[in-house]
Order: structure tokens, then C-alpha cells, then sequence
């Protein structure tokens, strides 16, 4: 029997001229969350489930019940604050792609982190993507944010319990460096409450490119936006008095001052930069959306996912009614959240790419350089080359107890979208305890009998 929010096919471009088979077991629609303010009326958080490419999607779940519940479950979260998480789906991670064209053709994605485990796709908080309120709320906290979530993801395993039970990776990128956290925390805290079988099975979190603890990343920017030319000597001490100003509100606790301060910080640091691409330093215009917009508001698509004619999809970054709600939120420093799930024994994956200015390589480098002072010798472990004979760095990587750390060249902020390969190849090794194959720099130069010269073997 079909359940209700079944999707096994959706249209292949706009103009639903043909339809694309999933060729997956497929799950998308709302699960209804009780409203905080108003006990009658509901909020909604949409999903879009899609299982591992390794079970069969021919074969009822209950004959293939231990392959489907010993498989990882991913969720998958973009930030903004107000990205819709269907942008990491068909321009990032997920098994579809949309064309950078009018007609918004939709095609197979062979990167797609769906291959051997299953992913879900939630767009949250509420205003982002498809999910909406009855009555316009918004939350307005990150703890407010993880009660919700994790609130809807029992609702939906309580209509899909086969995957009740599958090892839970909470994922997401950007924004979603404060989301992920604050999701697990939440899930910990419920774990810690219930019954055993009641109980969320929760692994681990990896997050990209995080916007973890900004007062650091916008230091970052203005550093690196100098470093690579594009701001002058006196831009940078100017936009240095304007970061003064943004420390002193931090430390006030005056988070609405703070976060204005700070985005207009990156705003004048890109407009002395002559607008160049806040998420790839290479460019000067983020990655296209082609006409996702159209696709995903069209009548066909609404219908095929389950959503009501009536509900927009929208997507913002760090604009609209979302950010709003987290004004007070978006400048505050998350990094306790991580090491408090380190302490707990989650395993932890932060990864970036080396051309973004957003939230990248240097600011996860010193927040976990922090973070891991007082558990074990971080620094000096050691940091890998990750490549095959012959061929250029994949990336580099450092691990310690269940803290991993990669960083991955020639690519902007969205990773899966620079480094599709790469990226779903560094997530399985993370993920299935898979070696990464390279080599430590350290251990091939020795010094030299008779001399202090180096040698390389």
C-alpha cells in the first residue's frame, strides 16, 4: 500500500512537458507541529526523504527491514538564515539537478549523497522552503528551533518507521553551523528522558563551511579579502574601527546592535572588494539558480510533493522574515554547542573550502584549534594529504578521537556543488570509517646523516 506522502515521479522542467522517475522510494510533504502561541492552529515543516540507492526500491521494506535500518540516515540543512534546504538538493547533494537555464530541466545527479545511505531534506525553521505557520510564527532562538525540529522528525518516523531506528548524522552547511548543533543538543536531551525505545538513534553531525562563531569569521573576511587584493591598506583599517565597534556591542550583549554592525561589515567589505563573491573569492556571482524558483512554485511540482496550491516556496539569505527572528541569534557564538557534543562522544566532521570568505578554512581552523586545547594534543596531530599516487590533493585532513577535520581545494562555500566527488567521497569515509588514502609531510622529510639538511623518501 502507498503511503500518503509518496512522490515517485516529478516533472522534468518547468513547463511539465515529462516527468522524471526517482527510481528511489521517495517521501515528501508536512508534518504538523503545535503552535507555541496559538494552541489551535499548527506550523509545518516540509520534508523530502530519499532512501539509499543500495536497498530496493521494489521490495517492500519489511522484507529488506535489517539492510533499511543498519543504513545512515542524513539529514540535510542550508542555512541563510531562510535558505530553503531544496537548494542543497538540486544544486548541491541531492539525487536531481536543475539546469542553469529557463526551462529548469531537471536531471539525475550521479554524485548524489543518497547512494549508500538515506537523506532527508527538511526545509526549517519555519518560513523557509515550503514550511510555513497558520499564523505567520517564527522562532526566535536556536533552542526554539531544535524543540521544533526534532519534534517534527518523530512525526515523521511515526509515519515511516522502518527509519526510526537508522544511525542519525544531522548535516548542513552555512547557517546551519548554529541549526545542526542545537538540533543534536535537543535530540541528546530528549535521548536523556526517554525510554530506550523511545530514544532517537543519533551518531554524529558534520557541517560545512560552518557560520559557527562569527565574531571570528568576520575577521576572517576582512583579512583574507586584504590578503588577496582586494581591499586596500586603508579599507582594512577603516573596516578594523568599524569591527571595533561590532566587539564592543558583542560584548555589551547587544545582539540586535551586533548583527547590524556585522552585516554591514561584510557589505562594505564586499563593495571596496567591487562585489565579489562572498562564497568563492574566484567569483563574482554566486552559483546560479537557474529557474529553481519557477520550478518549485509551479502547480505540477506542489502537486507531485504533496504541498498545498496555496503554500509558496521561498528561499532568503540572511534576508526576511527568518533573519529577522534571529536577529539576536546571528552574530552569537555557537562553538560551546560543538564541544559539549564532542564531551558527549558524537562523532563530529567540519569540513571547507579553501576559497570561501564567508565561513571558511581559517575560521574552523581556530575554532577547533580552541575548542580542543583541553582535549588532547590537537595541534600536533597529525594532518594528512589526502590524494592517490600521482594526483593532486583531494584535501587535507585531521582527526583526533571523533573530531575529523578536512579541508578541500578549489572550492567555494558549497562544497558537494565545487567538488561533487570529493565531497560524497570524504562523507563515506567519514561516515563508514573508510581510511583516506595520502600521506603526512612530516613523515617523509628526514634529516640527513652528517648534516642538517632534508631528504625525502
Amino acid at each position: 500500500m502507498s503511503a500518503d506522502d509518496l512522490v515517485a515521479s516529478i516533472p522534468a522542467n518547468v513547463l511539465n512537458t515529462q516527468s522524471v522517475d526517482l527510481k528511489v522510494r521517495s517521501y515528501a510533504g508536512h508534518v504538523p507541529i503545535d503552535s507555541t502561541k496559538h494552541p489551535e492552529t499548527k506550523n509545518h515543516l516540509f520534508y523530502w526523504f530519499f532512501e539509499s540507492q543500495s536497498c530496493d526500491h521494489d521490495v517492500p521494506a519489511p522484507d529488506q527491514q535489517e539492510l533499511i535500518g543498519n543504513t545512515p540516515l542524513l539529514i540535510w540543512l542550508n542555512g541563510g538564515p531562510g535558505a530553503s534546504s531544496l537548494l542543497g538538493l538540486f544544486l548541491e547533494n541531492g539525487p536531481l539537478s536543475v539546469a542553469d537555464d529557463a526551462a529548469g530541466t531537471i536531471s539525475v545527479n550521479p554524485y548524489s549523497w543518497n547512494k549508500e545511505a538515506h537523506v532527508v531534506f527538511w526545509d526549517q525553521p519555519i518560513g523557509a522552503g515550503y514550511s510555513y505557520s497558520d499564523v505567520d510564527e517564527n522562532v526566535r532562538s536556536e533552542k526554539a528551533l531544535g524543540r521544533m525540529f526534532r519534534e517534527g522528525l518523530q512525526k515523521f518516523f511515526a509515519l515511516h518507521p522502518e527509519y526510526a531506528q537508522c544511525p542519525l548524522y544531522v548535516c548542513g552547511e552555512s547557517y546551519a553551523g548554529k541549526y545542526v548543533p542545537a538540533i543534536a543538543l535537543e535530540i541528546d536531551e530528549h535521548n536523556r528522558k526517554v525510554p530506550d525505545e523511545q530514544r532517537i538513534n543519533l551518531q554524529g553531525i558534520a557541517v560545512g563551511n560552518g557560520w559557527i562563531k562569527p565574531e571570528l569569521s568576520i575577521r576572517v573576511l576582512i583579512d583574507y579579502a586584504y590578503t588577496t587584493g582586494f581591499i586596500g591598506i586603508a579599507q582594512k583599517d577603516s573596516l578594523y574601527e568599524g569591527y571595533a565597534d561590532f566587539r564592543a556591542a558583542l560584548e555589551a550583549h547587544e545582539m540586535e546592535r551586533a548583527t547590524e554592525l556585522g552585516n554591514a561589515l561584510v557589505t562594505r567589505t564586499l563593495e571596496y572588494g567591487g562585489k565579489f563573491d562572498f562564497y568563492d573569492v574566484r567569483r563574482w556571482d554566486d552559483l546560479p539558480m537557474g529557474a529553481l524558483n519557477a520550478y518549485l512554485n509551479s502547480a505540477a511540482v506542489k502537486k507531485a510533493l504533496n504541498v498545498p496550491a496555496n503554500v509558496p516556496w521561498r528561499s532568503a539569505d540572511n534576508d526576511g522574515p527568518v533573519a529577522k527572528a534571529l536577529v539576536k541569534d546571528n552574530m552569537a557564538d555557537a562553538s560551546w554547542r560543538y564541544a559539549e557534543l564532542i564531551d558527549k562522544d558524537y562523532k563530529t566532521l567540519l569540513y571547507t573550502g579553501n576559497f570561501d570568505t564567508a565561513c571558511g578554512f581559517r575560521s574552523t581552523e581556530e575554532i577547533l584549534d580552541e575548542l580542543m586545547r583541553e582535549r588532547g594534543d590537537w595541534r600536533n596531530a597529525p594532518r594528512l594529504i589526502w590524494k592517490y599516487a600521482q594526483e593532486n590533493p583531494k584535501g587535507f585532513v585531521r582527526g583526533l578521537g571523533n573530531v575529523t577535520q578536512v579541508g578541500i581545494p578549489d572550492s567555494g562555500h558549497e562544497v558537494p556543488a565545487f567538488q561533487p566527488e570529493i565531497s560524497r567521497e570524504m562523507l563515506y569515509n567519514w561516515l563508514f570509517d573508510r581510511p583516506f588514502p595520502g600521506h603526512v609531510p612530516e613523515q617523509l622529510l628526514k634529516p640527513r646523516n652528517g648534516n642538517g639538511g632534508l631528504r625525502r623518501r
